[in-house]
């Protein structure tokens, strides 16, 4: 997890280094971190799936492998083309890390630790976003741009050793009796989430012709999707999944908070540099602010979520995320940089409760033939509201500041941009909470129904439920 989160942290400090290294333009060099972003987003659920059948050990060795082989290949790389082709492997690497590793919690962990287990995921993954810049800097400053990727490397070697040394080993399954795996539907996922993803992020902010192609092709590629999941003999994703209403709230819930959590990352280094007057050093480290508080309290947070039910604290952190977006959203500019952090680590505190409960929820109870395709839904949710969120509000922050131009942008219109794209925020916030208390009244009405049927214990009911 950590491996996988340092991976898109650290080469996005490098990029201007790697514009001047390649003379290449921004358009062209950020494809250095697209190409890892997009391989993830197209292929988690599908190697979460694949994990499923041929097992998980084998396939997160692999996993481990592929994105230590392939950091050599970007340290080495001597073009750009050469670079983000290897960046894309790697990020078939991080998928496979990413997905195997929440369904592992399954196999490894004892129920009643589940929560425990995910915060300490959502630690390593806070502390590998966190760690990126600062990192990826130094390694720049001392070592040059090729020592970001060539770090893994020895990470990646420890990575494999531990994980081939302590997980379990698969369970032997009959050839007769593995599912087929769905390559129809893996194409057809791919191209699909392919096609949004560059949809979201092609052009800057503006959205073009191209965009709406892109969009109308996900659409129908969607379509194309389900169609063929309705006829596989063994899909990647049975849509009857969706059908259960608490698989659906959790991802939708996830979307929401993921594209809120991607508004403070594009609109507080605006604010920060353009109304408070901060330099491009103290914006860095202000913004390192929420991860590393993420980092802190990922750990106590499922701690709390194995206590006093991750339900519940679910929605503990939904309101609090909406508690903190509402006071950005009527911050006055005069209470200066306290102003703004305060508000921010209620939010970050909150989701960081909010991802290790809800994760929880999803988790704990599934079966272990599905855990890894519902951990690669579970990730998918979170990329796609990040994409989403880059994209969509980025462009309300640029409406609300009511200019074609947010780097040059006067101050007043950015404070003010803040707090339209904060209410924006508040309000996705409110439509997660009401999805939570909905699913968690289907669950307590669902849980009463069942003590209520004649000849049914007590204790067969809960166990049932």
């Amino acid at each position: 997890m950590l491996l996988s989160s340092l991976g898109t942290s650290i080469a996005n400090v490098g990029l201007p280094t790697l514009a001047h290294a390649f003379t290449a333009s921004f358009q062209q060099i950020q494809w250095v971190v697209l190409a890892y972003l997009l391989s993830i987003t197209a292929l988690i659920v599908s190697v979460g799936r694949l994990g499923d059948i041929t097992g998980r050990r084998r396939l997160l060795l692999a996993g481990i492998f592929l994105f230590t082989a392939a950091s050599v290949l970007c340290g080495l790389a001597p073009m750009l083309w050469l670079l983000i082709a290897a960046r894309m492997v790697q990020g078939l690497g991080a998928a496979i890390m990413m997905a195997l590793t929440i369904a592992f919690v399954g196999e490894t962990v004892p129920k009643a630790k589940t929560g425990s287990a995910m915060g300490l995921l959502g630690t390593m993954s806070a502390i590998g976003t966190t760690l990126g810049p600062s990192l990826g800097g130094i390694l720049i400053s001392g070592l040059g741009w090729r020592a970001i990727f060539l770090v893994n490397v020895p990470l990646g070697i420890v990575a494999f050793l531990l994980a081939r040394r302590y997980l379990p080993a698969d369970r032997r399954v009959p050839t007769t009796d593995r599912a087929a795996f769905d390559y129809v539907g893996t194409l057809l996922l791919a191209l699909t989430l392919a096609a949004y993803a560059l949809a979201m992020t092609m052009g800057r902010g503006h959205f073009g012709s191209l965009n709406l192609t892109l969009l109308v092709a996900a659409a129908f590629g969607l379509g194309l999707f389900m169609l063929a999941e309705t006829r596989a003999a063994s899909p990647l994703i049975r849509l009857a999944m969706f059908c259960e209403p608490l698989l659906s709230a959790s991802l939708a819930m996830i979307g929401l908070v993921s594209t809120v959590m991607m508004t403070t990352l594009v609109v507080g280094p605006f604010y920060l540099a353009r109304t408070l007057g901060l330099g491009a050093a103290a914006v860095g480290l202000v913004m390192s602010v929420g991860p590393l508080v993420a980092a802190l309290t990922s750990g106590p947070a499922g701690r709390i979520a194995d206590r006093f039910g991750a339900q519940a604290m679910t929605i503990g952190g939904l309101i609090g995320m909406t508690a903190g977006a509402v006071i950005l959203s009527s911050l006055p500019a005069a209470l200066g940089l306290l102003g703004y952090i305060c508000p921010i680590v209620v939010i970050t505190v909150s989701y960081a409760l909010f991802q290790t409960a809800n994760n929880t929820t999803v988790m704990r109870d599934v079966r272990p033939e599905q855990r890894g395709v519902v951990s690669g839904l579970l990730n998918l949710s979170r990329n796609l509201g990040l994409v989403t969120g880059a994209s969509v509000m980025g462009a309300v922050f640029a409406l609300a500041s009511s200019t074609t131009d947010i780097t040059t942008a006067p101050a007043k219109a950015i404070a003010s941009g803040m707090r339209i794209t904060f209410s924006t925020a508040a309000a996705l916030l409110v439509c997660a909470l009401a999805i939570g208390l909905e699913s968690r009244s289907r669950e307590q009405r669902k849980a009463t129904s069942l003590l209520k049927e004649p000849g049914a214990s007590g204790l067969s009911a809960l166990t049932a439920t």
